[in-house]
């Protein structure tokens, strides 16, 4: 009896050590086969990123915008859109002055600011600062103007004339891209000093016995005025920054000129110009009555 007990003992420890590895056996597998599981599963999620990263490879920065489709569709949907703004507007100025009364100009803003007011329509665009930054770097504003034309407008969009006047003379420059719009520099130089150059050539005048004093008037100043500053008077005048004042712009030409200002010439955008023109269409000019 005591060795029938003693074989099913024996007998119970080998089915417990065949149990035991039984299940080491198949926690191995298992484990095998959830990390196999959740490869493929990793996989199958990352697959359709990796095929768009194949199918859509990374642009070429330099590329000609001609080259790609989709700039010029941007560009030509912009024209569309300024042509549209322009014909929508109840009152288009002629001529548009930018008047940056800030310490440090930024050419690009100032550069984007001009393109768009002749995308718009207008005909004349004036820039000046009191300081003269602009006329004494007028070939870097030109740069600038003609890269921001190429990128907003496109290579094939609509060319402009660029006019600049030469510093310390009445002659201009003309940096002729087609015959279109034409956009002036100006400083200080073309305000208060015009006025005291066409007195002293009036003065001149009687002195040499060609005019009588009589002949004098402001008519005859205003014909001298215009024949050395060549554009019609600004109907508009944008003023950026936070100085209240004209800053010497132009004073013979701006009586019947509108003044708004915005807070900054700086990261201004299509919309703040679009808006200051909305609001100049709605002015009534009353010219005095």
């Amino acid at each position: 009896m005591a060795l029938l007990y003693g074989l099913l003992w024996r007998f119970l420890l080998v089915l417990v050590h065949i149990n035991r590895a039984l299940a080491s056996w198949l926690r191995v597998r298992l484990r095998g086969w959830k990390g196999r599981l959740w490869e493929r599963a990793g996989a199958a999620l990352l697959l359709p990123l990796a095929l768009a990263g194949l199918q859509d490879p990374p642009k070429n920065q330099n590329q000609n915008p001609e080259a790609n489709p989709g700039t010029g569709t941007r560009s030509a949907a912009r024209r569309s859109r300024w042509l549209s703004d322009g014909r929508s507007l109840d009152k288009l100025p002629v001529h548009i002055g930018l008047l940056v009364a800030e310490e440090e100009p930024s050419y690009p803003d100032t550069a984007s600011l001009v393109v768009w007011c002749l995308a718009l329509g207008v005909s004349y665009v004036s820039v000046y600062d009191n300081h003269g930054i602009f006329r004494k770097n007028n070939s870097r504003l030109l740069e600038e103007i003609v890269r921001q034309q190429q990128d907003l407008l496109g290579v094939q969009g609509s060319k402009y004339s660029v006019e600049f006047l030469s510093n310390g003379s009445d002659k201009h420059q003309h940096h002729v891209v087609s015959c279109r719009p034409t956009v002036k520099v100006l400083s200080p130089e073309d305000g208060k000093q015009s006025i005291v150059q066409a007195a002293q050539q009036l003065c001149r005048s009687v002195e040499n016995n060609e005019r009588s004093s009589r002949d004098i008037s402001v008519s005859m100043l205003d014909v001298l005025l215009r024949e050395s500053k060549n554009i019609p008077d600004p109907e508009l005048v944008v003023k950026f920054g936070p100085v209240d004042s004209t800053l010497g712009f132009l004073p013979w030409h701006i009586r019947l000129t509108e003044f708004f200002s915005l807070p900054s010439h700086r990261n201004v955008s299509y919309e703040d110009l679009l808006g200051v023109l909305q609001r100049f269409g709605s002015c009534q000019q009353r010219l005095g009555q």
